[in-house]
């Protein structure tokens, strides 16, 4: 008699394409509340799943932030402080504006 193999876990996507990690997934993945996850897709259609280490830095930032600090370096006689004008003139913008960035996106922005 041949064994069957367990059943693999799934899960359902939400009306707003949201979905629970079946929990032998978050185990064996080693995944917390917060944590990051990252998709890989293959040629063939599949799709690996992954955690992100918390360590991981994103590329395209830290060579933007590595672009800025060397032209600051090499030409700091383009840095300018910001007037108390433009100060103000933020802070207005922004005042009352209360951001959430773990807040899942409003139906209309999905």
């Amino acid at each position: 008699m041949a064994t069957r193999p367990a059943p693999c876990p799934e899960s359902t996507l939400t009306d707003r394409y949201q979905t629970t990690i079946p929990a032998p997934i978050r185990q064996a993945l080693g995944l917390s509340k917060r944590d990051r996850i990252r998709y890989i897709i293959q040629p063939d259609g599949t799709v690996w799943i992954s955690r992100v280490d918390q360590t991981e830095s994103d590329p395209v930032l830290g060579e933007f932030l590595n672009f800025l600090a060397r032209d600051m370096e090499k030409n700091p006689q383009h840095l300018q402080t910001l007037s108390s004008d433009l100060v103000s003139r933020v802070q207005s913008l922004v005042s009352g504006v209360d951001l959430d960035l773990d807040a899942s996106l409003p139906e209309e922005d999905e």
